[in-house]
């Protein structure tokens, strides 16, 4: 009966890793109920890499695909780019993004992963932000991981209308909507 149940756990881990492969391990043990050492050596055996590996993987694909800037200028980790459509980065809160008093994330380091998410789909060789209209909808703290969604709603001309909305585990915590202008590159 062991057997079985270690089988039907490993299918488990396997489908949530495929739906959400961004679980920490910590995250993996407290939805199938086991230790984390058990999720540890499940992974282990099942071939699945741990998750700053798997974030890597998806991470440099996404990131192979960026045109309008550098591949290291995005802010976060871009797990996520159709070029010309939309894209979707990660961002972890550290202690050293935090005000010292209150605890609470510096804003800039969010509109910094929105920013540079909305200029990394436009599909052209140079980008600038020519307008930003942002929300910040809620204080967040160190631990939090920022999920920011990009999509293009709108062109017109060289002109793109580009909304990102981040969010935290349980709602949305920012959102902006920008101009961004791509540009003829001058030689």
């Amino acid at each position: 009966m062991a057997r079985v149940k270690k089988k039907e756990r490993q299918a488990l881990l396997q489908k949530q890793v495929k739906a959400k492969p961004f679980l920490t391990d910590e995250e993996l043990a407290g939805i199938l109920e086991v230790s984390i050492q058990t999720i540890r050596l499940d992974r282990m055996e099942l071939g699945i890499p741990e998750v700053r590996e798997r974030i890597r993987k998806v991470a440099e694909t996404a990131q192979d695909k960026i045109v309008s800037m550098d591949k290291g200028e995005v802010v976060g980790e871009l797990i996520d780019l159709d070029r010309g459509h939309s894209g979707i980065s990660l961002l972890r809160v550290t202690e050293d993004m935090l005000f010292a008093r209150t605890r609470i994330a510096k804003g800039y380091f969010m509109f910094a992963q929105a920013n540079s998410l909305a200029l990394a789909i436009i599909d052209a060789p140079m980008a600038v932000t020519g307008v930003a209209n942002i929300k910040y909808k809620t204080p967040i703290h160190a631990g939090e991981m920022l999920v920011a969604k990009a999509e293009i709603v709108k062109q017109r001309g060289n002109k793109y209308f580009v909304w990102v909305k981040t969010r935290n585990d349980s709602h949305e915590v920012f959102r902006a909507k920008f101009i961004v202008v791509s540009m003829a590159q001058e030689n």
